[in-house]
């Protein structure tokens, strides 16, 4: 008997995890966060552009159909704008470097203020592959948050935020809700101007669409803060004021005490043997400080977002390729850059490729998120 309970258990504890369903919101942004480490540890632009592959992959088999998932592409376009601020930057004042020459473009003189500044100048290759790369590392940045923003709603953050942070979160979720917002608006705006007949384009379309984008986008942030003010968001019990100082001088006296822990293990020599205690001591009192001011906060979560087998799968990938970057660059730092003096192909390390094809994996071993039930109606509606 006992048996078959288990093997009962086992079996639906398999088809829940099979059954559609939308991940914790922590897991996307932990795989995410630590593909964003792997960006920022190389100049390598065959890696750079395996991991937007990878991003792309995961976010176009794991994301929904809220405002929030059509909004991956945006973070790819402002990427692709800042390689592109990046080179022009380079190209007017950027540092002229390398032995191949492309173009020479005319001087223009400086003030003696601006000394060593030169507008214009001879471009050469070197010089303009680096300000690609560098554009390059910041822009899959950009489309690492890109892709944890389409796969996580914002808004479910909420229930996972600690509730001394309770009003940081709030703000932090209505600030980043401003993107998907604003491309739903004009998605919106678009479809009515065309079942109007306007087909205008250029210049001349930005008066008759901004007005209405803009209108739309204030009245959903309108709309978004009267239904967090009806949900008790900002709401806090009235305390002692005695209760207030006293959270108060733990949580800052503790940050200080970290502070100082921080800089005696990264900066002092001598002092680094009592730095770790003094560090740990202040995030031990800034905890406290925290756990005091969270009792400010009551709130309750109406079905918890679960933590299973599949949100280990996707921060364990994250972490694992953020591992292997970290590996890789101690055993071949040569590998991890773009070799530009003398000018030569990058080298691809092989485990860093392992790396990123683990961290692929949450589009294969992950359950396929919950849409709504009038998204198939929405689409057979737009194409007819």
């Amino acid at each position: 008997m006992a048996t078959t309970n288990r093997s009962l258990s086992s079996l639906t504890s398999r088809l829940t995890e099979a059954l559609p369903r939308s991940l914790h919101p922590g897991a996307w942004w932990g795989w995410a966060l630590s593909l964003a480490v792997v960006a920022s540890l190389t100049t390598n632009p065959l890696i750079h552009l395996l991991l937007i592959a990878v991003l792309t992959l995961v976010v176009t088999a794991r994301r929904g159909d809220s405002p929030f998932a059509r909004a991956f592409r945006l973070y790819v376009i402002l990427a692709g704008v800042i390689i592109g601020i990046r080179v022009v930057l380079h190209l007017l004042v950027g540092l002229k470097f390398g032995t191949i020459e492309l173009v020479r473009l005319p001087t223009i003189g400086l003030p003696s203020w601006a000394a060593g500044i030169v507008l214009g100048g001879t471009v050469y290759l070197e010089g303009l592959l680096r300000a690609v790369i560098e554009g390059l590392r910041l822009g899959t940045i950009i489309i690492c948050v890109g892709a944890a923003n389409a796969l996580a709603n914002p808004k479910r953050l909420l229930r996972v935020f600690p509730a001394a942070l309770h009003d940081i979160g709030t703000a932090l979720v209505v600030a980043v809700s401003v993107a998907p917002q604003l491309a739903e608006s004009v998605v919106r705006v678009m479809r009515a101007r065309r079942l109007r007949g306007d087909h205008r384009k250029g210049l001349r379309a930005i008066k008759h669409i901004a007005v209405p984008i803009l209108h739309d986008t204030l009245e959903r942030s309108i709309q978004l803060a009267a239904s967090m003010a009806s949900r008790g968001y900002g709401r806090r019990e009235l305390l002692d004021p005695r209760d207030e100082k006293v959270t108060t001088a733990l949580t800052f006296g503790g940050l200080m005490l970290a502070m100082l822990g921080l800089y005696g293990v990264f900066v002092t020599v001598g002092f680094s043997l009592s730095s770790w205690p003094l560090l740990a001591a202040g995030l031990l009192v800034s905890y406290a400080g925290l756990r005091r001011a969270g009792r400010q906060v009551r709130r309750t979560a109406y079905r918890p977002d679960p933590w299973r087998a599949a949100e280990w799968v996707t921060v364990g990938s994250g972490v694992i390729a953020a591992l292997a970057v970290f590996v890789a660059r101690r055993i071949d730092p040569a590998g991890m850059i773009l070799p530009l003096e003398p000018l030569g192909w990058p080298q691809l390390p092989v485990l860093v490729l392992i790396g990123l094809l683990v961290a692929a994996l949450p589009a294969f071993l992950t359950p396929p998120p919950r849409l709504s039930r009038t998204a198939p109606r929405v689409r057979e509606a737009v194409s007819v």
